[in-house]
């Protein structure tokens, strides 16, 4: 989520136990005896007729679902990588314009670290055996914080050896200049890395924008080396804060000026590592006129722990409702979820609520009636977030619950084995929707979508499945065979699982992602556009 996921492979030990794992698929076998049925050639993990997808379709659904380092319900970590590493060099070469369009994408509109940077490098390097031009400027829109270069190399270098080709080395030179800054270079550049600032530059060479870059460059790398030779004066972000770190420790808890802490770049990380003691009331507010969004987001929690005052609470509930701060930041809808279950104080009920409604401006005005079926089966369990504080079925829940805020006759129900209809209540905010939801539709059981649809199926204009396709087979090979045809059915897979529970056609689509830019979908697809991505 976005950026749930975080890229994880710049590290000096790293360790891989997972075995890699193919993805296990059964032909289902007819009858012996009797007359012969046709059936089809591969079955879900729960027995239900599976239906092979596109190159494009896998790689799609599977990118924007991907979790470096982590098992899904039916497949192993291992055996999940490089499946997407295999799509990721076919696509690349036999459909580079799709590519092209689809990597900057996943970075800056899906708000995926890990799979864009995996999927660049892996489709550079299928590129450049092929010859395929592109590869540069693929990589470089890769690479969108200042830690990802150093990520990049790193797993370059753990992948396909020291030898980086001219187009890899340019596109990560060309990111150097944009992101490497007095600023992230206190950030990001962490001792702990096994490739640092100075080593990126020593590996790609980048042409400074200007005299103060060249200066940091050549300071990253003496960093990086162990060779002290002072910080240069263009450079007065990184010698305020050596100035600081100068303070003693004795004297470090006095230290609560905004502006001397910005002058040095202190993020709150930062400073509670300097002043080497707890986070008080007073620390936290001399850090939130600094602090970004996404980090006043994520210490909620922590501020009630540390006693915040009420008045610095009101200007970051301000800040946190503010629709061009929401805007800016391009928080994935999923993190204040997790907000809002984590943050214990009630003060936060009501600008996280508004925040998420803000958040939620490019879901669609769905006319009509539109039925939404929310898978809560026991595979949509799995965890979502990497602390286990959100499971798939919350991201289907928001979406599915998003959707049905901005329909004007929304249907929402929770299938698994049963399904359940969930009453629509006026007024009541997203978030307070998916408590309700929370505390009395998760079923936990088998996917019984067929059954479902066809329970709930009642002349609506549309049709909308979010869920991981995994469905049981009850003798039905299509799950929305009680759907007539000219009615639109919309499945939004959220794991990326290989085979499908129905197939795509006319008026049937599978999208996949936790962006709610994609569901802009729905409306180009009944415009008649038949090749429809959300970039």
């Amino acid at each position: 989520m976005g950026d749930v996921l975080l890229a994880r492979f710049n590290f000096k030990v790293r360790e891989n136990r997972h075995e890699l794992e193919e993805v296990t698929v059964v032909p289902l076998r007819t009858a012996a005896g009797g007359a012969r049925r046709i059936v089809p050639q591969w079955v879900t993990e729960e027995g239900a007729p599976g239906f092979v997808r596109t190159p494009r379709l896998e790689l799609y659904l599977l990118a924007v679902s991907y979790m470096v380092g982590e098992d899904a319900f039916y497949e192993r970590a291992g055996g999940r990588h490089e499946r997407f590493r295999e799509l990721v060099r076919t696509v690349a070469v036999t459909d580079a314009e799709w590519f092209a369009r689809f990597v900057p994408w996943l970075r800056l509109g899906a708000m995926l670290r890990s799979a864009s940077v995996v999927a660049a490098l892996e489709g550079a390097y299928a590129q450049v055996q092929a010859g395929i031009p592109g590869s540069r400027a693929l990589v470089d829109a890769a690479l969108q914080r200042a830690d990802e270069p150093g990520e990049a190399l790193a797993y370059w270098l753990s992948r396909h050896g020291r030898t980086i080709p001219k187009p890899v080395k340019r596109g990560v030179a060309d990111a150097v200049r944009r992101l490497y800054t007095e600023k992230n270079l206190l950030k990001y550049d962490s001792a702990g890395a096994a490739v640092r600032f100075g080593d990126v530059v020593r590996l790609t060479h980048p042409v400074a924008v200007a005299p103060w870059q060249g200066d940091l460059f050549r300071h990253a790398v003496d960093r990086c080396l162990g060779r002290d030779r002072g910080v240069p004066d263009t450079l007065p972000v990184v010698r305020a804060r050596a100035e600081l770190m100068a303070t003693p420790v004795e004297q470090r808890r006095a230290v609560t000026d905004p502006a001397v802490l910005a002058r040095a770049g202190m993020t709150w990380e930062a400073l509670a590592g300097w002043r080497q003691s707890t986070m008080d009331a007073a620390a936290w507010t001399s850090m939130i006129p600094n602090m970004g969004y996404f980090a006043l987001l994520r210490n909620l929690r922590n501020f009630d722990e540390a006693g915040v005052g009420d008045d610095t609470a009101a200007v970051v509930a301000a800040r946190l409702s503010d629709p061009a701060e929401v805007a800016r930041a391009r928080v994935l809808p999923m993190r204040f979820l997790s907000a809002y279950r984590a943050a214990p104080s009630p003060r936060w009920a009501e600008p996280l609520a508004s925040a998420l409604q803000h958040a939620l401006v490019n879901v669609p005005a769905l006319d009509g009636r539109v039925l939404i079926l929310i898978d809560t089966s026991g595979s949509m369990s799995m965890p979502f977030s990497k602390d286990g504080s959100l499971l798939f079925w919350d991201a289907a829940a928001v979406f599915g619950l998003a959707v049905a805020a901005r329909a004007a006759e929304p249907t929402v129900v929770s299938f698994s084995t049963g399904s359940r209809a969930f009453p629509e209540v006026a007024g009541e905010s997203l978030l307070s929707g998916l408590d309700r939801f929370k505390d009395g539709y998760f079923l936990g059981q088998g996917t019984e979508t067929r059954a479902a649809v066809q329970r709930h199926y009642d002349g609506h204009d549309r049709v909308v499945i979010l869920t991981d396709e995994q469905a049981s087979w009850h003798g039905d090979r299509n799950v929305a065979a009680s759907v007539p045809g000219r009615v639109p059915v919309y499945t939004w897979n959220l794991a990326g699982y290989r085979l499908g529970h129905a197939p795509s056609g006319a008026h049937r689509h599978t999208f996949g992602g936790l962006s709610d830019a994609a569901f802009r979908m729905i409306p180009l697809v009944e415009a008649g556009d038949s090749d429809c991505w959300p970039f």
